[in-house]
């Protein structure tokens, strides 16, 4: 009796083990679960993902793969429809989960506005004003965006700008941008700027790769077509080393087979700076280009100020800017103006080098966009900004602070009907200009320490390495449109 008693109490106790046993794995088993599937809860990704891997280490003490979803967290960056340099590196990886995880928290993270958007009816006139934002995580993430900074007017990349092979516009997407333009009240057709691919170069000589170059243009236009959107703006080319009237040939010819293949899209030509053999640095250029084109309602000029001030064009008195604007009708045509990118300068007048500055704070200053904001033909165009967001964090890394661009364009819209002689104004832009004085020396050193030098080797009768440099910006431009 006694050994049959302890029998029943070793095989009771084994009972109450394996119990035990069973629901400790089924304790780890969910916390597993909770591991697995919390990372996709937006904005509380990694919160809920270490209570998890710190629950199943408390009940069995399991390998750390079953925390490996936690890891993946370190990868910040955006998903498949991605249009960022950064995501472009991705877009190659073969973990799309934590892609899109990113991507959910990405949005949370931005989602709080930043500004809101001013009425365009309150306006003295009517400036469509915004910026030039990501659409990572998918196109219609743009809208958002825009909305966010208080912007009225965008740009985007539609695909990677960095690649030739991009996914193709998924339905889903089309139907998600449509419903957001809806909800946040943009004009697709008249205030939305896509950007071309910096790879495209629709003055290429080489067949094969004109080819390819059309084959992007085109798939770009296509994509237009299918969100609805009026607008496409891209950077001419480059000469390649021919000849300037060749090159713009090439470009129309281009531009007339692009839009018999589409239907509604106004491919805009973008001016440069002047750098190396690029091709619309002159308006003469972007005239020559036009006039080859057969439907010149498909064909229109974005003036990025930037690329006008360092190719020649001053914005900076009212006098120098109408000077400007009635060349530009002269040569071109206002009928044919159809955008504005809005960047100050770093670099000085005429020096050729494409480098972007915040608003007020470069060579071109405060007044150029008094100058801008205040001319009545320019009224329902869209004007976007490229201007530099990137600022260094508490941890040295370099990020972006988007509230640079709110309160630009809310500078932008305060410019609208302001006295340049009120206190306001000449405050404002004696503070931008003590902002940006140190770059702006920075650079104007580098320019007149270039002239000299070449001042020298134009006295010496050396042409050598002037022609060099002139190879190495036309490569570059080749890849990127501009020579930063």
């Amino acid at each position: 009796m006694v050994r049959q008693s302890s029998r029943k109490a070793a095989q009771a106790k084994t009972t109450v083990a394996e119990s035990r046993t069973r629901a400790e794995k089924e304790e780890v088993k969910e916390a597993a679960e909770v591991s697995a599937t919390s990372i996709k809860v937006n904005g509380i990704e990694k919160e809920v993902v270490a209570e998890s891997k710190v629950a199943v280490i408390k009940k069995s003490n399991i390998s750390k793969r079953k925390a490996a979803p936690a890891e993946l967290d370190n990868n910040d960056e955006e998903p498949a429809e991605d249009n960022d340099e950064a995501g472009d590196q991705l877009q190659g990886t073969k973990k799309p989960a934590p892609k899109k995880r990113k991507t959910a928290k990405k949005e949370t993270d931005d989602s709080m506005p930043l500004a809101a958007r001013t009425a365009v009816a309150s306006l003295k006139r009517a400036m469509y004003l915004g910026a030039h934002v990501s659409g990572a995580g998918g196109i219609q993430n743009a809208i958002q965006n825009a909305t966010d900074i208080g912007a009225n007017a965008f740009a985007l990349f539609l695909k990677s700008q960095r690649k030739w092979a991009s996914p193709p516009l998924a339905d889903e997407t089309k139907v998600q941008f449509h419903a957001m333009l809806k909800q946040h009240a943009y004009d697709s057709r008249k205030h939305i700027l896509p950007h071309g691919s910096y790879l495209v170069n629709l003055a290429q000589i080489d067949d094969a790769k004109a080819t390819q170059a059309f084959d992007s243009f085109l798939d770009d236009l296509q994509r237009c077509e299918a969100l609805g959107i009026t607008l496409y703006n891209f950077h001419p080319g480059s000469t390649g080393g021919a000849t300037m009237d060749s090159a713009c040939a090439r470009i129309a010819a281009h531009l007339n087979k692009a839009h018999k293949a589409t239907s509604s899209v106004v491919t805009v030509l973008e001016n440069m700076c002047g750098s190396g053999n690029v091709v619309g640095s002159r308006f003469e250029e972007l005239r020559d280009i036009i006039a080859l084109v057969d439907d010149k309602s498909r064909v229109g000029v974005c003036v990025d100020t930037c690329h006008a001030f360092a190719a020649g064009y001053d914005l900076r008195t009212p006098e120098a800017f109408a000077k400007t604007m009635a060349e530009f009708d002269s040569v071109v045509g206002m009928k044919y103006l159809r955008a504005f990118h809005i960047n100050d300068s770093k670099a000085p007048f005429g020096s050729h080098r494409d480098l972007h500055a915040n608003i007020g704070t470069g060579f071109l200053g405060l007044r150029a966009f008094h100058n801008i904001m205040n001319h009545a033909p320019l009224q329902g165009l869209p004007m976007v900004l490229e201007t530099p967001i990137e600022e260094k964090g508490p941890d040295g890394k370099t990020v972006e602070n988007k509230q640079i661009w709110a309160d630009e364009i809310k500078l932008l819209e305060s410019l609208i009907g302001m006295d340049v002689e009120s206190a306001e104004f000449k405050e404002k832009e004696q503070e931008l200009q003590a902002k940006g004085a140190a770059e702006r020396q920075k650079i104007q050193e580098q320019v007149d320490k270039k002239a000299e030098k070449d001042a020298k080797k134009a006295a010496k009768g050396k042409g050598k390495a002037k022609g060099k440099r002139k190879k190495k910006d036309e490569e570059s431009c080749d890849s990127c449109g501009e020579s930063d």
